[in-house]
């Protein structure tokens, strides 16, 4: 390969290395050119699968800033899976293809600059795809918010039901209090009469009649009978003419 060439590589692998959501690196000895293709296909419209040079792929990787634990498994014949969109999937592919046929053998990856083990990858696998997920999460929401809305729609009819519960024990409650109170009221009244009644009786008899002011009272001794009759002048001077 001419240096052009291997400069043009290093530089198309750094992309893909920069640009994919996650890489993961297989060794493929012995599989046919039919295999490789359908292992391409299984993988989706999200992935690419290429042959790569080990001693390239590494300088891609460390311009790229990718983990030395994935240059580190660069050796023998190689190929990465680079994955553009659903991380999952091409995990799932790159899983059954690999139980099919067992040539394939997934040495490690890395997802968001982090390594990744074979097995790690197999537990990505086994995780559902985000077109699943999205679809669950949507029907969850649908049916909370139909929940909800058959919760507000039936609010209404049960305040209602709650309001003529109320009303019916209230109007059973009435009678059985008027009937209690009705007893209780007149004989507090008979016996509010009756104390007040012997309250008089008693105050009568314990106060003697006052007598009469004319009675009690002697008769004033009038003033002309208690004061003598005084001397006139005239008889003052008769007295001195006699004498």
């Amino acid at each position: 390969m001419a240096r052009a060439e291997k400069v043009a590589a290093v530089a198309e692998l750094t992309q893909a290395f920069q640009t994919s959501s996650g890489a993961v690196l297989t060794e493929y000895r012995g599989l046919t050119v039919a295999q490789l293709k359908e292992l391409r296909q299984s993988l989706g419209d999200n992935a690419t699968f290429s042959v790569v040079k080990n001693t390239l792929t590494k300088i891609a990787a460390s311009e790229a800033g990718v983990s030395a634990e994935l240059t580190e498994l660069l050796t023998g014949p190689s190929a990465i899976a680079f994955v553009s969109g659903d991380v999952v999937q091409a995990a799932k592919g790159l899983r059954d293809f690999s139980r099919t046929n067992p040539l394939l053998v997934i040495k490690g990856g890395v997802l968001d600059g982090k390594a990744l083990s074979p097995a790690e990858i197999v537990q990505l696998a086994d995780l559902e795809s985000r077109e699943v997920l999205l679809a669950k999460l949507a029907g969850a929401m649908k049916a909370s918010m139909a929940g909800a809305a058959a919760t507000f729609a039936a609010l209404p009819q049960q305040m209602a039901r709650l309001a003529a519960a109320l009303e019916a024990k209230r109007a059973a409650e009435a009678p059985e209090a008027s009937a209690t109170e009705a007893p209780e009221t007149s004989a507090t009244e008979a016996t509010d009469a009756a104390a007040t009644e012997a309250t008089e009786a008693a105050t009568e008899a314990a106060t003697p009649e006052a007598a009469t002011p004319e009675a009690a009272t002697p008769e004033a001794a009038t003033p002309e009978a208690a004061t003598p009759e005084a001397a006139t002048p005239e008889a003052s001077s008769e007295a001195d003419g006699s004498s």
